[in-house]
């Protein structure tokens, strides 16, 4: 950027030295030269496939006149999405939704962690190493229902075996 300054300096420099005039002959100097006009750039979209009359039916197939409307079948609705604009998916709401069942206790000691300081380790390894992690994965964890299921197996047979944890100072 210095560069092109000292070059526009230096341009500046020399037309200022010499005699330069206006279209008028009025000897007057000017720098930078007016650009010429140009015709301004513009674009244009063609938006006459979007357009729709109001009040017009968007199905496959028109109603004849007179007729009930059709009803959908309720099987070939959108399929639930896993989550919504606004927040995860409640699906308790759902009528006949039955959670899972929460797994066996071999198997919620055999789930492996993928992420944080325990990568790599089962949760029966972090029951006997550090309990208190097993809590906080229970209680903090949300993006994995079936880690945060195991974990809270894992937490009720250390409760059953009276393990005590130490809980974690609150952040002040």
């Amino acid at each position: 950027m210095a560069e092109i300054n000292r070059a526009y300096a230096e341009l500046r420099a020399g037309w200022l030295a010499g005699t330069a005039t206006d279209e008028a002959g009025n000897g007057r100097r000017h720098w930078p030269p007016e650009p010429r006009p140009t015709r301004p750039v513009t674009g244009r979209v063609d938006t006459t496939a979007t357009f729709r009359p109001r009040n017009t039916t968007t199905g496959p197939r028109a109603q004849p006149a007179g007729q009930p409307p059709l009803r959908a079948d309720r099987l070939q609705r959108e399929p639930l999405r896993a989550s919504q604009p606004t927040g995860p998916l409640n699906r308790r709401r759902q009528r006949n939704f039955r959670p899972p069942p929460p797994p066996s206790l071999a198997e919620a000691r055999a789930y492996e962690i993928v992420f944080g300081k325990f990568h790599g380790h089962t949760l029966g390894q972090i029951a006997d190493f550090e309990p208190t992690y097993i809590d906080w994965l229970a209680r903090t964890i949300s993006r994995d229902p079936d880690l945060v299921a195991a974990a809270r197996v894992v937490q009720d047979d250390l409760d059953v075996r009276g393990i005590v944890r130490q809980p974690r100072p609150s952040p002040v």
